[in-house]
């Protein structure tokens, strides 16, 4: 298995599955293997990615309960070029069940470590909140991507989750790392915006992506047509900002990897 990555940050709103639809599009689109795992109950990821979330068979719900492998509930993103282990309204279920079962905040992980080992990159999509699912996607992870929209609240609700972080990284997964901070729906013409930005770079320093993905109509639109942006309008800002973030992420990897190797 490869990098594996929770997409986070317990404030909705902020852009974690149109991050996840459109980085796993742009990876595979650099021909490397993607799976994108759907963990929210919403179901968006799901939908966004091609898949009617009202027709599945298997989802990551059954995944998690152990009633079926990831193997057998993985799907391909019809346009996307990559895999997803779909979801429904059943994980709303699934969380409340998990409350009593045994390793409840390790099932994710235990399946993962079951499953396919052929991907270069599995993304999850978190719910915008910090519960039993989340848990699971960050015991699971080697790194947590965070999307973040540059407003007032954003940098308080980005402490709570670092703290969420740490306590993970204590309790249940060490090697769990910021894996980036990701500046989401900018408009370089709002102060504010600009102001919350230069903040996280001279608190968070090289944790901040330099890719920033900005406010764009189309990059909005395209998961009512079950596309993501790079299908859907690849010329536009929204995807060519995420073409940018693919090749920033598989960089950082690269450079990571050697640091490794290099002692």
């Amino acid at each position: 298995m490869g990098r594996i990555i929770s997409i986070a940050n317990q404030k909705g709103g902020v852009g974690k599955t149109t991050t996840a639809v459109n980085l796993a599009a742009s990876l595979a689109g650099r021909k490397l293997s993607v799976l994108m795992i759907d963990l929210d109950p919403q179901g968006n990821a799901t939908m966004g990615s091609g898949i009617n979330k009202n027709q599945l068979q298997i989802t990551s719900c059954d995944v998690l309960l152990g009633e079926a492998n990831v193997a057998e509930a993985v799907m391909r993103s019809p346009e996307g070029g990559y895999d997803v282990l779909p979801a429904n309204g059943d994980l709303t279920a699934a969380e409340v069940q998990l409350m009593d079962a045994p390793m409840k905040e390790k099932r994710l992980r235990q399946a993962l470590g079951d499953g396919p080992a052929d991907y270069d990159y599995v993304f999850i999509d978190c719910p915008p909140s910090l519960n039993m699912l989340t848990l699971n996607a960050l015991v699971a992870s080697q790194g947590v991507l965070i999307p973040i929209q540059c407003e007032y609240y954003a940098l308080e609700g980005l402490t709570a989750l670092l703290n969420t972080i740490r306590q993970v990284r204590s309790a249940a997964n060490a090697e769990l790392s910021i894996e980036g901070i990701l500046r989401t729906m900018h408009d370089p013409r709002n102060n504010l915006a600009n102001q919350v930005s230069a903040q996280l770079i001279s608190h968070f320093s090289d944790l901040v992506f330099r890719t920033i993905i900005p406010r764009n109509v189309r990059l909005a639109e395209a998961p009512s047509h079950g596309l993501p942006v790079l299908q859907y309008d690849k010329a536009s800002r929204g995807s060519v900002s995420y073409q940018a973030l693919a090749g920033e992420l598989t960089r950082r990897r690269k450079a990571q990897e050697k640091a490794v190797v290099d002692g």
